[in-house]
């Protein structure tokens, strides 16, 4: 589809196009929910645009809010998280997209979140209502959104594009949370440069998605690009999909041109866990595109994940590897329609920071280019733009690139003002290590995750995978590697989830981790500190999934989790 027969989005604001749709496609589906809590085959309740803008407003309505007030979303998934978002907005507030603080394990989050927007008012749903009072524990009006009441005179102040529509909140995989300024016009920049860098026709589409609302993919998926370009959203718990993978490939089947986004780890979970019984009812031939992005992509992964849907109509070429973050709206590259590209880097030169294909060493995938935006590798102590095959930090300049950090001037100065040598443009710094090759994005890992032994860099994701090759037991991507001071220089632990650690023997574990300290030696040349082995769901995860290497090393130092292995 050539790029100008896009169509455009339905406004210059999230407010307008909700408008636009409500007015010109009134009775189209806009959101159907999938509810496999009330029903296991998943109940489908279905909004038409006009419902949608009309409970929309009702609810926007009920918010006791003036313009530039912070509304913090405490919904759970579904069509009224949806809602309670798209009133925060239409109410000329600033939304701050949530969870409800049922969520096991964020309440820590979900408290130093709220502190730092400081919200004028809360929306959740009359079931959620009594959790969520008893958690803020202060005067913060708080309002149902499937059972609001009338508290205000309309219309409200019309949303300009520069407006800022609300933050989203980083999932602090390296630091505190912060969150980012968003404008109306840098999401809908960034849609326009989801459909152009994808290269699909949004007139033949339905986004299909279980990921959260809160996180950025979730929610520029589930609901901003359906919202802005007058699609069919299906949305689904992401708890649904954790019971049963295979849910949200038969929603995607159910609807041609179908298409979505996921982590890595869904790929794998899929693979794993769905049976051959339920694969062969699939029909995977209507998906448009599954975008995989939001954490480092397991070439190994791509593969069982194609070799096991082949038979339901799935095609390499539907897998999308991409990369993006929050503070870029969330799209920043991706592939072309074709099957993923894996090169090999030979893993002495990488050290070095120079990509140089080899027969063997690290296996990288391709994430693509940019659409509609810059990307430069860059010398992060310098400035100085590097060449094609160096690694340098990753570096944005587009629309689609947030204001900064909410009240955090000198963060955001840091993160968003970065100037690249002979450029007076602002350039967003990500954090992130990568390196261009053949045209193409290859993402190397967090600066701040660089493990850097004896002059030597070494990427934990490469370290993290030969440790979890040692044993299937051992859970894919649960596997945390980290540095700690040592007496001369750096040293390495590694801390990895074992799944029938409750039934390993002292004699099995010690044999288990001297595995390990091999594997990561002749592969690395590292000789480990500690090797840990943890029951499941030991090693912490920040909210969007993504291994919290600097929360694992704080509970090592702390001595969480207890007696060490013999060193």
């Amino acid at each position: 589809m050539s790029q100008e027969n896009f169509p455009a989005v339905g406004g210059d604001t999230l407010t307008a196009c909700l408008r636009h749709w409500a007015a010109t496609t009134p009775d189209a589906p806009a959101l159907t929910f999938a509810d496999f809590a009330e029903d296991p085959s998943g109940r489908r309740r279905t909004l038409s645009w006009r419902q949608l803008a009309e409970r929309v407003d009702a609810a926007a309505g009920a918010l006791p809010v003036s313009p530039g007030d912070r509304v913090a979303v405490l919904c759970p998934q579904g069509p009224d998280y949806v809602i309670g978002f798209l009133a925060a907005i239409t109410a000329g507030a600033i939304a701050v997209p949530l969870f409800d603080p049922g969520l096991p394990g964020h309440a820590g989050r979900l408290a130093a979140v709220l502190a730092d927007c400081a919200p004028s008012a809360v929306v959740t749903t009359a079931g959620a209502r009594p959790g969520v009072e008893e958690f803020l524990g202060r005067d913060t009006a708080v309002v149902a959104v499937d059972r609001p009441e009338p508290a205000r005179t309309w219309p409200a102040p019309a949303a300009a594009p520069d407006d800022v529509a609300y933050l989203q909140y980083t999932s602090g995989s390296t630091r505190s949370p912060a969150g980012v300024v968003l404008t109306h016009a840098n999401v809908l920049a960034n849609v326009t440069q989801v459909v152009r860098g994808l290269g699909l026709d949004p007139a033949a589409a339905t986004t299909v998605s279980w990921l959260p609302l809160f996180h950025d993919m979730g929610l520029v998926l589930g609901l901003i690009t359906p919202l802005a370009l007058g699609l069919r959203s299906v949305l689904m718990d992401p708890l649904a999909f954790i019971e049963r993978p295979v849910r949200w490939l038969e929603l995607l089947g159910d609807h041609a041109g179908s298409w979505s986004a996921a982590p890595n780890f869904a790929f794998h979970y899929c693979a794993s866990r769905i049976r051959e019984a339920d694969r062969a009812r699939l029909r995977l031939g209507r998906v448009a595109a599954i975008v995989n992005g939001a954490e480092p992509i397991n070439p190994d992964v791509l593969d069982r994940f194609h070799t096991a849907f082949a038979a339901a109509g799935y095609r390499p070429e539907l897998t999308r590897p991409a990369y993006g973050l929050a503070e870029a709206t969330v799209f920043v590259t991706t592939g072309p329609a074709a099957t993923p590209r894996v090169t090999t880097f030979d893993r002495d030169a990488l050290a070095t920071g120079t990509a140089r294909p080899a027969g063997d060493g690290i296996r990288l995938v391709a994430c693509g280019a940019p659409a509609g935006q810059l990307v430069a590798l860059v010398d992060p102590d310098t400035g100085v733009a590097r060449p094609d095959g160096s690694v340098g930090e990753i570096w944005v300049h587009g629309p689609n690139v947030g204001a900064g950090y909410w009240r955090k001037p000198l963060e955001s100065t840091e993160t968003f003002g970065a100037r690249l040598a002979g450029d007076t443009r602002s350039w967003l710094r990500t954090g992130d290590l990568g390196v261009r090759h053949d045209g193409e994005l290859y993402i190397a890992g967090r600066i701040k995750d660089l493990i850097i032994v004896d002059g030597r860099n070494h990427y934990p994701q490469d370290v993290e995978a030969t440790a979890a090759s040692a044993d299937p037991a051992i859970r894919p991507g649960s596997v945390a590697a980290f540095a700690v001071a040592g007496t001369d220089t750096e040293a390495v632990v590694v801390v990895a989830e074992h799944r029938g650690h409750a039934e390993l023997t002292e004699p099995a574990e010690r044999a288990l981790a001297a595995a390990i300290r091999r594997l990561i030696s002749d592969a690395h040349g590292l000789a480990l500190r500690d090797v840990l082995l943890v029951p499941p769901g030991r090693v912490p995860r920040t909210s969007s999934g993504k291994i919290a290497r600097a929360a694992c090393r704080d509970r090592y130092l702390a001595g969480d989790y207890g007696k060490v292995l013999a060193r």
